[in-house]
């Protein structure tokens, strides 16, 4: 019988055949549906905005309630049940019920099937972020307990090997599955298959252990209790709280209205931990407060980012994609974008933790580098997308939206290529610079905390979409955005949002300036990077 380790690479290989059936989504809204493709790229980024913010809380749930194996097994029938219901929400399944008809028609897609649509994408996302946040976990934890066990790391091998095959064949054959019933039906099936196989594994079923994201809330909670009184001058007298000097850390005068908390009005408070905190508790809430001004100048990679893995797909999907006689799916872009990532966030990780000079920068020099990314990436958008407006006018084809036109989706790889790089260093940066500088005690809550800034970046992209229309079409002039490809000047749009990421580039560079002179201790500015918290990070 295979191994535990197996059960539980069994669920991230579906996580992959799933996500390469998702990603067409764009297409299916747009193809089926018949929606804008501002429209369906919308739906798609707040999806995945969804998606990225969720962890952040779902970690708070199994800290303080259900623990890690739960949630995992949660998230499983969750993740099943909605890809069964985004299979069943495509026409030819339920039309009879529904009163509609098979075929992959709007007219086919009646208020039944988008119920059940949004509803699956609302619980594909919480099965997404379950798995994010306790599947790793759950498998850290049975890895070190293999110990010397040579049959268990057979099978542990054998599930890297997997890894490596999985996506190339969800890349190549997903695409050549037409009927999207089926395409989504599948991915339900292999879902539900390992929920089976994953519960006839045996693991340690921790429990909750309670949430260090509840002293935050303690902390507001007694401040703003205590607004009216004055803080003393002498931070001696403030609540020091109890356990060793090693856990403690001293008292700053940043963020003054905070050490409210932390005075002791009377000792019957002591007893309510909600009116009186302690002054770590406290220095712990001012980190994390600190880093939100950083945090904003990241918003813009998360907008970058959205629209790239959905613009970038739709132009894909109107371009010729053969080499020679040879078909060539889409999703082999999606592919190639995924292992420029993995590239780009495993060269990071090295340079990171080499322990050289270099490393003592590497989340502030990462996060400007994949700004720089950024900033190239939306202009090889720009001019491919001017490149291709050109070949369309010039075969006549701005008002043939159905038609492919003749030229190569392979000239949308330098683009792609530079998206990956963005992502895989933007995201191992922001993991570092929120690990290395928030409180060690939220560790296990700062991964989530990074990614919900890009999830915030993914709904901030429909928001810049909104405005860009609304903005580019004043005076009677056409919109940048009409309902089709071939009308809408998508160029004007990327060079629009290459000049935003330049702007916050050079917003960033003075953020991070200030952090540096205005937060950070000195000693914490010469201090080597913690590889252990880079360890952490690696794939």
């Amino acid at each position: 019988m295979a191994s535990s380790s197996l059960k539980i690479s069994v669920l991230v290989w579906v996580d992959i055949l799933a996500l390469y059936a998702i990603s067409t989504l764009i297409t299916y809204l747009t193809n089926v549906w018949k929606l804008n493709y501002t429209h369906a790229a919308a739906i798609v980024n707040l999806f995945w905005g969804f998606t990225a913010i969720l962890p952040f809380t779902m970690q708070y749930v199994v800290d303080t309630l259900i623990g890690n194996y739960r949630m995992v097994c949660l998230s499983n029938f969750a993740y099943s049940i909605g890809l069964g219901f985004l299979a069943m929400s495509t026409p030819p399944v339920l039309f009879r019920v529904a009163g509609t008809c098979s075929e992959y028609k709007p007219e086919c897609v009646g208020t039944g099937q988008k119920t059940l649509f949004y509803t699956a994408l609302t619980l594909i996302a919480i099965g997404m972020s379950g798995r994010v946040t306790s599947l790793p976990v759950l498998d850290a934890e049975h890895k070190n307990s293999l110990g010397e066990d040579m049959h268990e790391k057979y099978y542990f091998y054998l599930g890297i090997f997997a890894l490596i095959l999985v996506p190339i064949i969800g890349a190549i054959a997903i695409p050549y599955i037409k009927p999207w019933s089926i395409r989504f039906g599948i991915t339900a099936i292999c879902s539900v298959l390992a929920t089976l196989v994953f519960l006839t594994g045996s693991y340690e079923h921790d429990s909750a252990r309670g949430s260090p994201l509840t002293a935050l809330f303690r902390v507001l909670v007694a401040s703003a209790s205590k607004v009216f009184h004055k803080c003393p001058n002498d931070a001696s007298e403030l609540y020091q709280g109890n356990g060793t000097s090693d856990n403690k850390i001293p008292h700053t005068r940043r963020l003054r209205f905070l050490d409210k908390a932390a005075i002791n009005l009377t000792d019957q408070q002591r007893n309510n931990r909600w009116n009186l905190c302690s002054v770590t508790e406290v220095e712990e809430t001012k980190s994390i407060i600190c880093m939100i001004p950083m945090c904003t100048t990241f918003f813009i990679l998360g907008v970058v980012s959205s629209i790239g893995n959905t613009y970038f797909l739709e132009q894909a999907n109107h371009m010729r994609h053969k080499i020679g006689h040879l078909s060539v799916p889409l999703t082999i872009l999606i592919f190639f974008r995924d292992q420029a990532k993995s590239q780009f966030a495993s060269c990071y990780f090295r340079i990171a933790s080499s322990g050289s000079s270099l490393s003592r920068y590497a989340a502030r020099v990462g996060i400007a580098v994949s700004m720089i990314f950024a900033v190239h990436c939306c202009i090889t958008a720009a001019k491919v997308e001017n490149r291709r407006l050109y070949v369309i006018t010039s075969h006549g084809l701005v008002d043939k939206p159905k038609e492919r036109i003749p030229m190569s989706m392979f000239w949308l790889v330098p683009q792609f290529f530079l998206l990956g790089g963005l992502d895989g260093i933007s995201h191992k940066s922001i993991n570092l610079f929120v690990s290395d500088h928030g409180p060690k005690s939220m560790d296990r809550y700062m991964n989530h905390f990074a990614m919900a800034v890009f999830g915030v970046g993914n709904m901030g992209s429909v928001l810049s979409v909104y405005l860009v229309d609304k903005i580019s079409s004043r005076g009677g002039n056409p919109s940048w955005f009409q309902n089709t490809l071939n009308h809408s000047r998508l160029d004007k749009y990327y060079w629009v949002l290459a000049a935003l990421t330049a702007a916050n580039f050079v917003l960033y560079i003075f953020m991070a300036v200030w952090y540096d002179r205005k937060v950070l201790k000195p000693e914490e500015m010469d201090a080597p990077t913690n590889n252990q918290s880079m360890e952490s990070f690696e794939d």
